[in-house]
């Protein structure tokens, strides 16, 4: 049976699961204190140590991460937890499901959201049976994190796992035929190309199981065009959606992406340049100049049509 919603927030506040109504009190939506740093650590092309990366984070004014890995950076799990409580950083959420991350969580006493990309189910099924299909590849990963206290958000990376309204009705099942209260979704904008004229809708849907939102600046079919990973204020689409994310009700973690293989910090700097940019016209103010990237944009079909001319 599908528990009652105040239940859910009862439990998913016990396992410091941020869902957006239990979210009073927190800092404003796109104000540093609320960002996420995300996609910093195998797409860094200057490849920061641990200490060197939570220093670069707080040294952008941001206190959150959201830690994706390789099989290179193992050895280093600890040293990371150790780097972001020197550094002040709460680790908000860690990528894939690794035992030993799960021992060290356990060790130290944190609970970070897992984050893991939404299965697709094979074959041409029937609607019901694509969600079934979909949870029972996820039932072991969501007794894991059940076990572990951790909140785990499904990622939208594409295919029929990666479309919105499949997102909430794997979210529903499992809440209503496996207490999953602790189970939400991550969405990413630079997975969403294919959903922007029905983001609001889309959106809305999501917002009861939100767990964290990425942003990234979005070009009408930029995925199709060259343009899928760009900075806040870089794309044509930006304004509109950061309003009507503004607008939603939404006020859980804002994550900006790295994503690109260059200086991670310069990249960060940009996404934060834009967001600085867009918010105030949320409400008015004069858009002025829009910021020049740190990090060369990519070229646009027309600027490589007339380059390969040359």
């Amino acid at each position: 049976m599908h528990l009652p919603r105040l239940a859910c927030l009862a439990l998913a506040a016990a396992l410091g699961t941020p869902f957006p109504a239990a979210l009073a009190g927190q800092a404003p939506l796109f104000a540093r204190e609320n960002l996420v740093a995300w996609c910093i650590v195998p797409f860094d092309s200057v490849k920061r140590g641990p200490d060197a990366r939570a220093a670069m984070v707080r040294g952008l004014g941001l206190t959150r991460v959201a830690y994706d890995w390789r099989a290179e950076h193992v050895p280093q799990f600890e040293e990371e937890i150790f780097a972001y409580r020197k550094h002040g950083l709460e680790f908000l959420a860690f990528w894939g499901v690794h035992e030993e991350a799960f021992r060290l969580f356990a060790k130290h006493q944190l609970r970070p959201q897992i984050w893991m990309t939404a299965p697709s189910p094979v074959g041409t099924l029937p609607r019901e049976e694509q969600i079934r299909q979909a949870v029972a590849r996820l039932l072991p990963v969501v007794e894991r994190t059940r076990q572990a206290g951790c909140p785990l958000g499904i990622y939208n990376h594409g295919s029929w796992g990666g479309e919105p309204e499949n997102l909430v009705a794997v979210c529903e099942y499992l809440r209503r035929h496996h207490d999953a209260c602790h189970v939400g979704i991550v969405y990413n904008q630079h997975h969403g190309h294919a959903h922007v004229d029905r983001f609001a809708a889309a959106l809305g849907a999501m917002q009861p199981y939100l767990l964290c939102l990425n942003l990234n600046g979005l070009t009408r079919e930029g995925d199709q065009r060259g343009l899928k990973i760009q900075p806040l204020g870089q794309g044509e689409l930006d304004l509109p959606l950061l309003r009507i994310i503004a607008a939603s009700g939404y006020r859980g973690p804002i994550g900006i992406i790295g994503h690109t293989q260059d200086d991670v910090e310069l990249r960060l700097r940009d996404n934060l340049d834009g967001l600085d940019w867009l918010v105030p016209q949320l409400t008015g103010a004069p858009a002025g100049p829009r910021p020049a990237p740190r990090v060369p944009l990519p070229p646009t079909p027309v600027a490589r049509k007339k380059a390969a001319a040359k």
